[in-house]
Parts: structure tokens; C-alpha cells; sequence
């Protein structure tokens, strides 16, 4: 290429010569002729050579590359430069007032409220509506790792079942019985390691499931037969330590163990000691199908009976099953529960002035379902049966039939029919009964 730049320059040159330069020796020339030309060839060259280097292979279209190319290659190191000198995003800082919203403190407070009626046609003077039960519920996360609940309910002693008392098998209320008192109110510690839970204060007992459930949560208005007689109106609910512990085994089920340490309080099973009573439960949870959950428990309670004239060591052995069948695609339609247990006491009290009896066991067992019609009907039925605590020979049997329509969770309107029959006297007896529920607040209590 330059050789051609050359030969080009050159050709150029000499024609510009033998065009412009006029014939004949130099010094017969006009010297200012001379110079003149000189100076037109000069710039005749110029031309000439801008004009070759037009021509050459990318010529003004390399030159306009070579600039767009310096262009880009500044731009990216500004870019890398303005990277690298850019500091580094800092955390949104949030300014927030010292102060606290006194709503965020309060507890969650929620109310159950349990009336109903009865109409007994044996007496017609016992027709009438009791406000059985106001309870009020205080439920708080106390921070990540404990939360405190207490329940405080006003009991109105109503016509309740009373399976071994001669004559009504109901006993009625009379006229400024009943008053405030703690149910439950402890502090529980969840998410310890290797899985255990701890619980302090006063606590409904992890003697079986249906023991831990309050009065209005219940599936029909009293406990059962067994209920009644070994553990009386109330659960067992007393004071001290509870720990549980979900054992660490793989496979089919979840397994949990109960062990609580608390003081003696239930008249019905420790009479007046005030010593210390112990309980432990195991409790076990298979999931069947889809539809179909199996939970069994077996639990133990033992303390020190104590009177004035009595004083003797009493243990009470239970056992508690539940099958559930809700099939998830039709679950809020269509739904079966079942559940039974079995109750063994050892240590008998007899009546006050009467002899020991000759057994030293009484037994009890109780039985229930409830079937869901539809969204909001239910039919159940429940049969129990169970000896006297003081005297084995003297028996009781239950029969209850009920109906019930749930105008939306926190409503529950039930129809119930009891038929008691007692083995001492000859006449069994019926109660109506119409049990109206409802619920204020975030509080449904656990049936679990």
C-alpha cells in the first residue's frame, strides 16, 4: 500500500510539473513567477494526498470505527470505575418511637358464655333455664418462647347428673350458689430442645383427652358416667408442673409422653390431702388413610386419700381412643367421630358411718359419637355405664340421644335427651335438655 501511495505521489507530481511549470531554462523565468507557481503546486499536493488517503481500504469509515471503538472502550471504564468507587447500599434505617401501643400489650380476651334449659316431666317445678357457666379467656405470647393463658369462670350449679345420690339423678341449684374462680392460668414453655414442653400454674391434667376440654367445648352437656363418679363435676384440674415430651421416633404415628407432678385439690379423688399427686400419660396418633386419624391414650393418677377417718393410698387407671373419619374433599359436609374409654379405681371410700366395701375396685366406661349431616346439623348418641366409687354393687347407665345445629362457630344451639337408670331404685329417669352456647373473641378452646 505505501508503494502504491508512492507511484500515485509520484505520477501525481510530474504531471502537475509538466502541466504548471512553463518550458525552458529556469533562469530566463520571472522569480516571482516562480514562486508563485511553486506555491499552487504545493497545494495542489495537499489535495492530492487527502484525496489518496480517502481512497485507501477503510479509510474515513476506519477512522470513524477507531473513534466509536475509543468511544465505547471509555464509557465501559467509566462504568467499571463508577462501580467500583459506588458504596455499598446501607440498611433502611426505620425510626420508631420509644413509646408502646398499650393495644399491642393487652392480651387476647375472649368470653364463652354456656346456658340451657331443662324440663324434666317428673317435676315440673324444676322447668327452667340456668346460666350454667361465664368464662372468661386472657391469652398471650409472652415472647418467642412462652406464652401465659388464664381462664376465670362463674359456675351456676345447675340440675347436673348425679348418678349415685338417692332419689333425682339431678341436682338442682340453689339460689346464690355458684362464683368467680381460676379454671386454668400457667405459663407454658414451647420449642425446648428435643422437643418438650413445659408447663407451670394450674392446668386441666393430661388424664385422657376429654378431661382437658372445658364445659362448653364438651360434645354433650355433662361428662360421662365414669367422669362423674372418680373425678366429680369439675375435671381434674390442680396446681403444679407438667412436662411433655414428643418422643423422637420415625416411622408410622407421633408418640407423646406426660409426666406432672401437682398438689392435691380434687375433693372427689384425694378428699382433703393437700400432698402431692402424681400423673403420667401416653398418648399416640396414626394417621389411617386420607380420611381416616386414630388417637389412643393410656394415663395413670395417684395420690394419698385423706379425711379424718380416711387415709389411704388411690390410684385411677384410664384408657382413651378416638376415630376420626372427615374426608378432605367433602370435610365441611360430611364427618364421623367415635370415641370410648375405660376407667379402673383402686381404692374405695365408703359412706360416712357405713363399713368398707368388700371390693376394692370400681369400674366405668362411656362411649359417645357424633355424625355430621351437613354444614351445620350434627346427630349424636353417647352409652355409659359405671360402679359406684363407695359401693361396686350400685350401678349406673346413661343413654343420650342429641341434635345439634351450629348457626356458625361462635353460635351452637343443642337438643339433648338423657335417660338415667340406676340399679338401686326401680324407676329410671328422662331430662329434656336445650343448651345454648356462644363465643365472643379470638378464644376457641383447644380439643386436643
Amino acid at each position: 500500500m505505501l508503494d502504491l501511495k508512492r507511484t500515485f505521489l509520484s505520477l501525481a507530481l510530474a504531471t502537475a510539473a509538466s502541466a504548471g511549470v512553463p518550458r525552458g531554462p529556469l533562469q530566463a523565468q520571472d522569480p516571482q513567477a516562480v514562486q508563485a507557481e511553486l506555491a499552487r503546486l504545493r497545494a495542489r499536493i495537499d489535495s492530492l494526498e487527502a484525496a489518496l488517503a480517502r481512497l485507501q481500504p477503510g479509510g474515513a469509515r476506519a477512522e470513524a470505527t477507531d473513534a466509536l471503538a475509543e468511544l465505547r472502550a471509555a464509557a465501559q471504564q467509566a462504568a467499571q470505575a463508577g462501580a467500583d468507587t459506588t458504596l455499598a447500599p446501607q440498611a433502611e434505617t426505620q425510626f420508631t418511637g420509644r413509646q408502646r401501643s398499650l393495644q399491642a400489650l393487652n392480651p387476647e380476651i375472649s368470653a364463652n358464655v354456656d346456658v340451657f334449659g331443662h324440663l324434666n316431666t317428673d317435676d315440673a317445678g324444676n322447668q327452667n333455664f340456668v346460666p350454667r357457666e361465664f368464662e372468661f379467656s386472657f391469652q398471650s405470647s409472652l415472647d418467642p418462647y412462652s406464652r401465659a393463658k388464664i381462664f376465670l369462670a362463674h359456675h351456676s350449679a345447675g340440675p347436673e347428673l348425679v348418678p349415685f345420690e338417692e332419689g333425682e339423678g339431678h341436682e338442682h341449684a340453689e339460689e346464690g350458689e355458684g362464683g368467680f374462680e381460676v379454671e386454668e392460668g400457667y405459663v407454658e414453655w414451647v420449642g425446648l430442645p428435643g422437643g418438650v414442653t413445659l408447663k407451670l400454674g394450674k392446668f386441666l391434667q393430661r388424664f385422657g383427652t376429654l378431661n382437658r376440654w372445658h364445659a362448653h367445648a364438651l360434645p354433650f352437656q355433662s361428662r360421662s358416667l365414669p367422669h362423674l363418679a372418680f373425678l366429680g363435676e369439675e375435671s381434674l384440674g390442680q396446681t403444679g408442673g407438667s412436662v411433655t415430651w414428643l418422643l423422637p421416633i420415625h416411622g408410622a404415628g407421633a408418640y407423646e409422653l406426660t409426666g406432672e407432678v401437682t398438689r392435691s385439690s380434687n375433693e372427689t379423688l384425694f378428699g382433703e390431702s393437700a400432698r402431692a399427686s402424681g400423673l403420667a400419660h401416653l398418648n399416640a396418633f396414626w394417621q389411617l388413610s386420607r380420611s381416616t386419624d386414630l388417637d389412643l391414650g393410656v394415663s395413670w393418677t395417684g395420690g394419698r386419700y385423706q379425711t379424718e377417718e380416711v387415709d389411704l393410698d388411690r390410684n385411677l387407671f384410664g384408657v382413651e381412643g378416638a376415630l376420626t373419619w372427615r374426608p378432605p374433599e367433602s370435610g365441611g359436609y360430611r364427618g364421623l367421630v367415635i370415641r370410648g374409654g375405660a376407667m379402673l379405681l383402686d381404692g374405695l371410700v365408703p359412706h360416712e358411718g357405713e363399713a368398707a366395701p368388700e371390693a376394692e375396685r370400681a369400674k366405668g366406661f362411656w362411649s359417645l359419637a357424633e355424625l355430621r349431616l351437613s354444614e351445620r346439623w350434627y346427630a349424636g348418641g353417647r352409652v355409659d355405664w359405671s360402679e359406684s366409687p363407695e359401693d361396686p354393687e350400685m350401678t349406673a347407665w346413661l343413654f343420650s340421644p342429641t341434635l345439634t345445629w351450629w348457626q356458625s362457630e361462635f353460635v351452637r344451639l343443642r337438643l339433648e335427651y338423657d335417660l338415667l337408670g340406676r340399679s338401686f331404685l326401680d324407676d329410671d329417669e328422662g331430662r329434656l335438655w336445650l343448651q345454648v352456647t356462644f363465643a365472643m373473641g379470638p378464644h376457641k378452646h383447644e380439643t386436643y
